[in-house]
Order: structure tokens, then C-alpha cells, then sequence
């Protein structure tokens, strides 16, 4: 009986330490290949769409992105 709790207990650790790293593994590649949008990036789509855009519009799309995130 106490060796059937005990491999219940092994199994749960292991599982949630495979997750853990899994699941960080795969937020590492993700973020690697769609990066977070930055200032940079704000300023360069901006251009793009013919505009000049001032510092206090890139401010203010950055508050707009962070606050949807």
C-alpha cells in the first residue's frame, strides 16, 4: 500500500517537473520566433503606413499593447 503512494507521488513530481520544463522549453522557442512588439517596431509600421509618428503616439500605442496583453 505505502509503495503504491509512494510511486503515485514520484509519478506527480516527475510529471510536473517534465511539464514545467516542457512548457518553458516551448515559450522560449515561441518568443524567439514571434518577439514581443517594441518601440522599434511601432515607429518602423507607422512609417510604413506614411506617417511620422512623435514619441508621445509611440507611447501611447505601446500603453494600447500592453494593455491588451
Amino acid at each position: 500500500m505505502w509503495g503504491n503512494i509512494l510511486w503515485c507521488v514520484i509519478g506527480l513530481v516527475v510529471g510536473l517537473a517534465l511539464g514545467f520544463f516542457g512548457a518553458r522549453a516551448f515559450m522560449k522557442k515561441y518568443l524567439k520566433k514571434n518577439p514581443p512588439i517594441n518601440e522599434k517596431m511601432i515607429k518602423i509600421m507607422m512609417q510604413q503606413m506614411g506617417r511620422t509618428p512623435s514619441q508621445k503616439q509611440v507611447n501611447q500605442m505601446m500603453k494600447a499593447m500592453n494593455k491588451v496583453q
